[in-house]
């Protein structure tokens, strides 16, 4: 009994370790999926496209902010067609940290990325 538990112990805490390192790549990755879509959102009804950047970035910090599962986290507005009937391409990228469940083989942390567009109204004025 005992030396099934010294094999099996070892297995069962990686496996562990592997679920939760799973766990923390989805639920960032849900929220990047999120703060792009919001970050989209919020830039696309912005008056001008200077102020594109800075509303895609108030609008998609808080939402990755609220679970603390970015280790960094970076926001771009492409606003190459920010005109009235474009659009406005946000992408945010946040980096997912392992370092910490020390798991044989697991990177120290990855990237995701996502990427939403949102329509600019084609009857808006844009400055």
């Amino acid at each position: 009994m005992t030396a099934e538990l010294v094999v099996l112990a070892p297995v069962l805490i990686v496996f562990v370790l592997l679920l939760i390192s799973l766990g923390r790549y989805e639920s960032a990755r849900q929220q990047v999926n999120g703060a792009a879509r919001a970050g989209a959102d919020a830039a696309a009804v912005v008056a001008s496209p200077a102020g594109a950047q800075a509303a895609a970035l108030a609008a998609a910090e808080p939402v990755v902010a609220a679970k603390h599962s970015c280790a960094q986290l970076g926001v771009t507005a492409d606003v190459g067609s920010y005109v009235p009937g474009g659009f406005v391409r946000v992408t945010v990228i946040c980096r997912v940290d392992f370092s910490d469940l020390a798991v044989p083989g697991l990177p120290g942390g990855v990237s995701v990325t996502a990427v939403q567009t949102a329509p600019i109204d084609p009857y808006r004025s844009v400055r």
